[in-house]
């Protein structure tokens, strides 16, 4: 495993592990439980994702030291505010049964969010939060993040995959010290991407899948990548990506596929952001 230093020196693993969509209490302890037993430290959940609780008793169950693990959480629509972020922390803190939550993100930029991060700003002074940052924060709003609050994020977890490779995001990130987490390093499936012939034909030389490039190649930009599997051995394909480096040569030829846009989601389209808006996780 590979870590890389946030910020304020907090060390992140480079690959982790994603738990979107899974829902079932049983199901989420036993991959997480599985994950453990295949290398992972790194997990990543949010409220809205309804499985704090699950994901909580795995790790404490599994008997591998706190200090060992990495657990990010978020902040849903709902809470975005600076009292109900301050209620919410501790909601999941009590969900997860954790003493303190290694990192917390902002899910997305929406809501009086800046209120909301002068409340994360105080639990991380006060040792419940390890670390904290943000989620789908492109530029602007990145920007306009980091020039207004105290503790600038430490994360800026975003889409990318080779078919949104955002590389003036990288490079604004760079500039403010936000480390990259990619969301769908897999393009949830798009553009053929575990058959893609450009990643597999680069996978051959190295007797490694197109995911595996995919993955790879986030990680060589300094990227953490947090893929989802409920399949154990696609969960250990997914973190056997440390015995390989990819060339100039291959990156070069993975750059051509970026086109530039999202396909999955559309932050700039006014019905999705009333959508997120009317999704609630307590009443």
């Amino acid at each position: 495993m590979q870590y890389r230093a946030l910020s304020n020196g907090v060390e992140l693993p480079m690959i982790g592990y994603g738990t979107f969509q899974i829902r079932d209490a049983a199901q989420c302890e036993q991959c997480v439980l599985e994950a453990l037993e295949t290398g992972y430290r790194l997990f990543d959940t949010a409220a809205a994702y309804e499985n704090e609780a699950a994901i909580g008793a795995a790790l404490r169950s599994s008997g591998v030291p706190r200090e060992e693990l990495f657990l990010t959480t978020k902040l849903w629509v709902q809470d975005a505010s600076y009292e109900g972020a301050k209620k919410a922390i501790e909601t999941s803190m009590e969900k997860l049964g954790l003493s303190y939550i290694d990192l917390y993100l902002i899910h997305q930029p929406m809501g009086d969010y800046i209120g909301a991060y002068r409340a994360m700003e105080e639990a991380y002074k006060a040792g419940k939060l390890r670390a904290i940052g943000v989620c789908n924060c492109y530029p602007q709003i990145l920007a306009d993040i980091c020039e207004t609050v105290e503790v600038k994020p430490a994360v800026n977890q975003v889409e990318l995959h080779p078919f949104f490779q955002q590389e003036n995001a990288l490079a604004l990130m760079r500039e403010y010290g936000v480390h990259p987490e990619a969301w769908g390093p897999f393009a949830e499936g798009n553009h053929g991407i575990f058959t893609h012939p450009v990643l597999t034909q680069i996978g051959e030389k190295y007797g490694k899948s197109a995911a595996q490039v995919a993955l790879r190649w986030n990680v060589q930009r300094g990227v953490t990548v947090i893929p989802k599997s409920i399949h154990r051995e696609r969960m250990e394909q997914n973190i056997d990506i440390w015995d390989f480096q990819l060339s100039d040569g291959d990156m070069a030829e993975i750059a051509k596929l970026d086109i530039g846009h999202s396909e999955i989601v559309d932050h700039s389209d006014p019905k999705f952001v009333q959508m997120l808006h009317q999704v609630k996780v307590h009443e």
